[in-house]
């Protein structure tokens, strides 16, 4: 057991890596920790071993696995005290920034998510109103339920509300991948989507350009993986091409943070066509299409996008603060470690 702050080596398969805990912990015999044989600041060590690949570290066994006495063998330049104090705290702000963004975000998904849900889903406003209740919704929000249900091909649903298939509702276009030859990574064309490898929290990650792309989403469009996996969802932060892993959705309205949230609610539906793959899940055009959904009026729509609208707006400012925060860390890092910057 660490008995203080320190740095966990994950050492074999899928755990090898670097990781820093502020408490005190146990590992298991998948990793090791370090335990500074001098006066060394735990979390300038972990900076300092976040610069060198572990994972390119291998014993040879059949499970890739770092050695204790491979990783003993690595060379550390170790500055003064004082000046592992200033890098751990120039790196550390910026790491605790982006988690602080991270947990912000996160709250900001559930509160639109929670909306949806009590909306579109459990349909509360009206069970309250059915109620004789108060819904608990400004006025002019309120008088947009009604206070009763009907039946539908999907069950009860509020009156004047309807079913019917996902295309009368939302537009789709699934993706096409051009040529290997025409992907890169530096940059050349447009961001490419392809799926799950490119997915991070809400938005995607550049990784893929395409410089003849053949199919599009616009910014703002969700995207939906639809091969294995099929139903993970991010959101497009630009225009971008898409290969056919993926297909983009939007409300015919044009409401994005109403198609997300929706999109995210049919993850019992995506599971089925996941399980029903014969080697891969996959879901093509006129499946997607003929989902069955509940279709609310427009104006319940509107107001939702206009509640749910101004949380995502806070959602992408602070995604694009901490890919800045990120990239900045990853610049100073080794700079800062390898004493090409020096700090007082």
């Amino acid at each position: 057991m660490c008995k203080h702050s320190g740095v966990v080596v994950g050492r074999k398969g899928a755990y090898r890596g670097i990781h820093y805990s502020e408490e005190p912990f146990f590992v298991i015999d998948t990793a090791f920790y370090v335990e500074p044989l001098e006066e060394l600041d735990p979390r300038w060590i972990y900076y300092s071993l976040s610069t060198y690949d572990i994972n390119g570290i291998d014993s040879g066994s059949a499970i890739p696995s770092t050695s204790r006495e491979a990783f003993y063998r690595l060379p550390v330049k170790v500055p003064t005290l004082n000046e592992q104090h200033a890098i751990a705290h120039i790196l550390g702000a910026l790491d605790d920034k982006i988690e602080l963004n991270r947990r912000t975000n996160e709250t900001l998904e559930a509160m639109a998510r929670a909306i949806f849900k009590s909306w579109f889903v459990d349909f509360d406003p009206v069970r309250a109103k059915a109620a004789g209740r108060d819904p608990a919704l400004p006025a002019a929000i309120a008088a947009l339920f009604p206070d009763s249900f009907e039946d539908s091909k999907l069950g009860p649903i509020p009156v004047g509300w309807h079913s019917g298939p996902l295309d009368i509702e939302f537009n789709v276009t699934m993706g096409q991948s051009p040529p290997g030859t025409t992907y890169n990574e530096i940059s050349e064309g447009m961001p490419f989507y392809q799926g799950r490898a490119d997915f991070s929290f809400r938005f995607p990650k550049r990784r893929v350009y395409c410089t003849e792309p053949t199919r599009f989403a616009k910014k703002g469009d969700v995207l939906v993986s639809v091969r294995a996996p099929v139903g993970d969802i991010n959101m497009a932060a630009e225009a971008c091409a898409i290969g056919r892993g993926v297909a983009a959705v939007r409300h015919k309205s044009g409401s994005s943070s109403y198609t997300y949230q929706f999109m995210r609610f049919l993850a019992h539906v995506f599971d089925v066509f996941e399980a029903e793959g014969t080697v891969f899940g996959s879901i093509g055009k006129k499946d997607f299409q003929s989902i069955m959904a509940i279709i609310p009026p427009a104006p319940v729509i509107d107001a939702y996008e206009e509640l749910a609208g101004s949380i995502d707006s806070r959602i992408e400012g602070i995604e694009r603060e901490s890919r800045t925060l990120t990239a900045l860390r990853d610049t100073l890092l080794p700079k800062l470690v390898s004493g090409e910057i020096r700090v007082n």
